[in-house]
């Protein structure tokens, strides 16, 4: 049997799991990821892939002082400075523009693939990261000192701290025990890559229809992303349809912003719902990501909920070892629990909400009067973008633009 050390193992290297790895060694802190399949090798010369995310200036600056954000805007990212929002087919929509808001962009449309291979390649550098792949978890034992992580493959490894960002089905929260909260939409996100007679500028589109949102996303291109929000059923009916068809139901739903579709390219489609853990951390284990909450699309925000997580539990396991205190010791666990959990909510049920707003057609006067309301004030519209940009007033250091270098200079002063 091998067996090793280290600060925290990290269960899953997805975007927020590779993340947390990289900021963690950035930290200081001993790092063993383990991921079951390498992530595969990315081309700027292959098509846009269908997953791509809408990453906020706070998960900019998260993924700066993780070290991949500047190669991942070198290789293929869009920026955008103008978010647009209508109510089914009203024609004057709610505008969300960066400078209004003292920002220089709202977000950037980025590939999950790229963020993730980024980050694979980045963390193979550190020494302070031992990467377990292939391999997974198989179980996890409290000892005096920590817990002791068993692998599928045999190996063992003793850490102060085990992190699940192992995805909203992890099997490192089963084992905990932590359950969750969860619901079901009965909808589906039908995903593709489509071009229109014009060049999308630099918009995030959305619009509000009976069956669920279609949001316009701007890719690299001139293209847009599409996350098209619909019944289930319907869905498996949009997958199905040749090409020519499903432009035109496209066309009539996006009803002429930016001309005709002229391109469309392979789709997808995801389950929605929303899950939500009744705990996050409890005897040296914490949740991230996935596998703390899912949230309904509505707004873009789970990527970078989970981006904030990892800052997050970053900056509260700092702090803990400047004042001299167990990492993975309960009391400094909850700190970091009742700050993400209390966020996440809000998130939720914000989500949650929004959704049942605008899914039926009773609550349009309502829908049409709460658009209007922030049409109209300012404080409101800055309240917003300030939150779905990663800035709230709670958020994590990193990524309201400190730096991993000036936190651990303060923990030496301490």
């Amino acid at each position: 049997m091998n067996r090793g050390g280290c600060d925290v193992v990290v269960i899953g290297a997805g975007m927020v799991g590779a993340t947390l790895a990289s900021l963690l060694a950035g930290g200081g802190f001993s790092v063993a990821l383990v991921e079951a399949r390498e992530p595969r090798p990315f081309s700027g010369d292959e098509d846009i892939g269908l997953r791509v995310s809408a990453v906020s200036p706070g998960s900019a600056a998260v993924l700066t002082e993780a070290g991949v954000w500047r190669q991942i805007c070198a290789q293929r990212s869009r920026p955008y400075r103008r978010m647009q929002v209508q109510d089914g087919f009203d024609d004057e929509p709610l505008v969300f523009d960066a400078p209004v808001h003292n920002l220089e962009r709202l977000g950037t449309i980025v590939e999950n693939a790229l963020v993730q291979w980024a980050l694979w390649r980045h963390l193979e550098r550190q020494d302070d990261v031992e990467i377990h792949c292939p391999d997974a978890f198989a179980g996890v034992e409290r000892q005096a000192h920590g817990n002791r992580v068993r692998l599928a493959s045999g190996r063992v490894i003793d850490a102060r701290l085990l992190v699940a960002a192992d995805g909203a089905a992890s099997t490192v929260r089963k084992a905990a025990g932590m359950r969750q909260t969860y619901w079901t939409y009965n909808q589906q996100g039908v995903v593709g890559v489509v071009g229109k007679t014009r060049a999308n500028p630099g918009v995030a589109w959305q619009r509000f229809l009976p069956g669920g949102p279609l949001a316009f996303l701007p890719l690299e291109d001139g293209r847009s992303s599409i996350v098209w929000t619909v019944p289930a059923r319907e869905a498996e009916n949009l997958l199905h349809l040749g090409d020519e068809e499903f432009t035109q139901r496209l066309d009539a739903a996006s009803s002429g912003w930016l001309g005709s579709v002229t391109a469309v390219g392979p789709r997808a489609a995801f389950p929605l719902s929303m899950r939500l853990s009744s705990h996050y951390a409890q005897q040296g284990i914490v949740l991230v990501g996935d596998a703390a909450h899912v949230v309904h699309p509505l707004a873009g925000q789970g990527v970078n909920l989970g981006f904030a997580d990892a800052a997050a539990l970053t900056q509260t396991l700092i702090r803990a070892r400047r004042a001299g205190g167990d990492i993975g010791a309960d009391d400094v666990l909850r700190k970091y629990e009742r700050w993400r959990r209390s966020e996440s909510q809000l998130m939720s049920f914000g989500m949650h909400a929004l959704h049942g707003l605008f899914s039926t057609d009773a609550s349009a006067p309502l829908r049409r009067a709460g658009l209007a309301l922030v049409r109209r004030s300012g404080y409101l519209q800055d309240q917003f973008v300030r939150r779905a940009a990663g800035l709230g007033p709670n958020a994590p250091e990193l990524a309201s633009g400190a730096r991993l270098k000036a936190m651990l200079l303060a923990s030496n002063k301490g």
